[in-house]
């Protein structure tokens, strides 16, 4: 029962899937929605410019007409003289032509946007396939497709009977007008009944639209095991990343072991914690930690320490505070400053007795290190139980 839920496609979409289907040109997409668009647009055009453009044309034609004998007999004033009405014709439609144009570039802004992938381009012999043919016509959307044409035919045929009717006074009525009057009149019904019917189209259009949409969203669906898959693939295989984050974790300890045997002494728990601090003498800042570590790791710092004749300190409070309170590279808390400033004059007070200068110094036995630092210090951990409590308390609705 589970397989089974997980095969079915319940889940949206994800935008990497979305995006894929772009790449292969792939996208929403209503023929109802273009036709009507341009359609209207054609409509338009010639409802506000028609006029224009028919004075245009007769004139064209008219120019057409009357030739001159130096026309009539020089075949080369002829060719001039139609070339020359060919460009009239083509200049006054070419402002038509383009805003139709723009009109069916912008179209597929509704419904599925702008494309262009050459992926579209790519033949699919997978189409050729006649089995797959016979599908598609006994499909779903090919019935949706039938019913849109009956809709149509319906909706178009019912409107034009319409104007029809509307309109058969005023058809009539062209008999008895004058050729220029009567000419201007019909095309003026015709432009009206064009765009009465076009816009009987617009409710199919404004139907297939969202339709359209929705059919594309419902296609594109995924099932659970689908949107597991990519999130692996998306967020990485998770023992992938479990294994690099220890390959990580390992370069990042053999960097810090590296930088062991340049650090001027190791404060250690003794044996829990260790923190190996670095402090070069003309260095304007403060001391920097360049490893840490507890147990093990703590271990093995002790132990490079010890080959590379690195001072090792055992001050318990102190070694804990700078593990808990610093990174690898961090300089060391404000706090601690003078905590660390002895643990480094007792450290270089130590090499200038073993080159044979000075006396023997004594090892620092309290050093000022703040409660609220130690997280073993008993009012740190009160205070540390209840930032914990208040952060537990802000976090329940």
């Amino acid at each position: 029962m589970s397989e089974d839920s997980d095969a079915e496609k319940t889940e949206a979409a994800s935008p990497k899937r979305l995006e894929q289907a772009r790449e292969e040109g792939d996208v929403p997409r209503s023929r109802e929605v273009a036709t009507f668009t341009v359609l209207m647009a054609s409509g338009c055009c010639l409802w506000f410019a028609g006029d224009a453009i028919v004075r245009r044309l007769t004139a064209v034609m008219v120019s057409g007409l009357t030739l001159d004998r130096e026309q009539i007999l020089n075949p080369d004033a002829m060719m001039l003289r139609i070339g020359y009405d060919v460009g009239s014709v083509l200049l006054t439609c070419l402002p038509y032509a383009l805003a139709i144009m723009l009109v069916a570039l912008a179209s597929p802004v509704l419904v599925g946007g702008w494309l262009f992938s050459s992926k579209a381009f790519t033949p699919n012999f997978g189409k050729l396939n006649p089995i797959r043919g016979l599908g598609n016509m006994f499909s779903k959307n090919a019935l949706v497709e039938l019913l849109k044409a009956i809709a149509k035919t319906l909706v178009v045929g019912v409107v034009a009977w319409m104007v029809m009717q509307h309109q058969k006074d005023a058809v009539l009525g062209l008999s008895v007008e004058s050729l220029r009057a009567g000419s201007a009149h019909l095309i003026s019904l015709l432009i009206t009944a064009f765009l009465m019917i076009v816009g009987a189209l617009g409710l199919i259009a404004a139907i297939d639209g969202p339709y359209q949409m929705w059919h594309y969203a419902n296609k594109m669906k995924m099932s659970l095991q689908e949107v597991k898959q990519e999130s692996k693939e998306s967020d990485g295989n998770p023992q992938i990343k479990a294994k690099i984050r220890q390959m990580q974790h390992e370069m990042s300890r053999r960097r810090m072991m590296a930088d062991v045997p340049t650090a001027d002494v190791v404060v250690t728990n003794p044996t829990h914690y260790a923190v190996a601090l670095k402090y070069g003498e003309n260095s304007r800042g403060a001391p920097q930690v360049v490893a840490k570590g507890i147990d093990e790791v703590a271990a093995k710092i002790r132990e490079l320490a010890g080959e590379h004749k690195v001072a090792i300190l055992e001050a318990p409070a102190l070694a804990r505070a700078l593990y808990q309170h610093t990174d690898i590279g961090d300089e060391i808390p404000e706090a601690l400053y003078g905590a660390v400033a002895e643990v480094l004059a007792y450290v270089f007070q130590l090499r200038s007795y073993g080159s044979g200068h000075g006396q023997r110094p004594d090892k620092p036995k309290k050093l000022d290190v703040p409660p609220e630092l130690d997280p073993l210090d008993p009012a740190s951990q009160i205070k540390a139980a209840a930032d914990a409590a208040d952060k537990n308390k802000g976090s329940t609705p």
